[in-house]
């Protein structure tokens, strides 16, 4: 779920997407102050709620961050507008603290490494190539479901037949400005909390 505002680009307009169809198959649908995208199968795309400024309060331009409080918020706004879909959306934070517990060899691939991960509430089996990951080190972990600055979007996987669930990540491939060109994982300093939300 991505959320957007940019009053003075768009308009008073808050914009939310799911997912893209690229067939641009689309309907809408105006009930009030919200307009419903789906694709031509019913799935919804979106919606635009116009008019937000009355609903939410919105003091930055670009992407919304979204929390359980303000998602409750947007069902709020629907069903003011009668709209009763469910929006059950996972909203916990994609970009976290890891700590990278142990970090063993990959044994059908020298330059892999099978890493254990703790992301504060849970632990998570990340393979990763990166030649400066080790044990003891404070990280930036995207989980599944995480969209990264180039578009990809985090799935469970298997990597030479073990699974994977997550990504260590760099700087280069967080987007950070000024990211050095060398591979190698972003390796935090030790003052980070584990588990806490990392802001790209």
């Amino acid at each position: 779920m991505n959320v957007f505002y940019n009053l003075k680009g768009i308009g008073d307009v808050l914009m939310i997407s799911f997912k893209e169809d690229r067939r641009y198959n689309i309907k809408e649908e105006t009930h009030g102050d919200v307009t419903k995208i789906t694709n031509l199968s019913g799935n919804v795309l979106g919606y635009n709620i116009f008019n937000a400024s009355t609903y939410f309060t919105l003091t930055e331009a670009g992407k919304v961050s979204v929390d359980e409080a303000f998602l409750g918020e947007i069902k709020t706004v629907l069903e003011k507008n009668g709209i009763q879909d469910r929006l059950d959306i996972d909203v916990s934070p994609k970009f976290v603290v890891g700590y990278v517990k142990t970090k063993e060899p990959h044994e059908n691939a020298d330059k892999l490494s099978v890493c254990q991960v703790d992301v504060g509430d849970e632990a998570l089996q990340i393979v990763c190539g990166a030649p400066n990951v080790d044990a003891g080190q404070k990280v930036v972990v995207a989980k599944v479901g995480a969209v990264m600055p180039s578009g990809l979007k985090i799935k469970p996987t298997k990597l030479r037949g073990l699974p994977s669930n997550g990504m260590i990540c760099s700087q280069k491939e967080l987007g950070l400005p000024n990211a050095p060109e060398e591979k190698g994982i972003y390796v935090l300093e030790d003052s980070y909390q584990v588990g806490e939300p990392f802001e790209c």
